[in-house]
This record gives structure tokens, sequence and C-alpha cells, in this order.
């Protein structure tokens, strides 16, 4: 199985930057897919980003599409969001999630999350 652990959130102002890690352990060599999603107050869970492993592909929900960026390392197994002009609507905590290819486009293991909140 994959370990998965999120950090890096925080509390900042409208637009300022936060950048968020992923760090995975165990299977990873399994790993096809790295994503993240969040979920804000009230809210159903949302898609952030993710990044396919091995071609380096990313797609973005409209909602953040020109303010973040998602990354990987290979070699560390780590996924990285940097996420800059943030808005109060970003306000959520953020998962990371990993795809072993159980199911095309789809997420088997998740963190426990990260809080992000953005003060306007």
């Amino acid at each position: 199985q994959v370990r998965l652990a999120e950090s890096g959130g925080g509390l900042v102002q409208a637009g300022g930057s936060l950048r968020l890690s992923c760090a995975a352990s165990g299977r990873t060599f399994s790993t096809l897919n790295m994503g993240w999603f969040r979920q804000a107050p009230g809210k159903e869970r949302e898609f952030v980003a993710n990044i396919l492993w091995l071609s380096g592909r990313t797609y973005y929900g409209d909602s953040v599409k020109g303010r973040f960026t998602i990354s990987r390392d290979n070699a560390k197994s780590t996924m990285y969001l940097q996420m800059n002009s943030l808005k109060p609507e970003d306000t959520a905590v953020y998962y990371c999630a990993v795809g072993i290819g159980s199911t095309p486009g789809g997420y088997e293991y998740w963190g426990q999350g990260t809080q992000v909140t953005v003060s306007s």
C-alpha cells in the first residue's frame, strides 16, 4: 500500500502564496497518477489538479487554472502544489491522492489533508 503525507498548509492573506507538498511512501513504484483535491466547509470535494507520473502531463480545475502549478519529483516520490494569487474561495482542506491504475483516472490512496485558510 501507499502512505501519503501532506504538508505546507496554513493561514495566508488574499493574494498571497503557499506551497503544498505530498510525500508518498510504500509501494510507490506502481504510482500512475497523483492529484490534489480540496473540500471547503459546506461543499463537496473538488478536483484541483493532477499529474500523470510517467509523462508529467498535468490537468487543472477551472477555478485554479493560471494560479496553481502542480509538479513532481520522481526520485523522491513527492508531489507539490504551488498556489499563487490565493483567494478566500480557496479556503479548504487539501488532500493528496494516488492512483495505481485500478480504474482509469481513479485514486486508491488518500492523505489526511492539510488546512489552507485564505483571509480577505
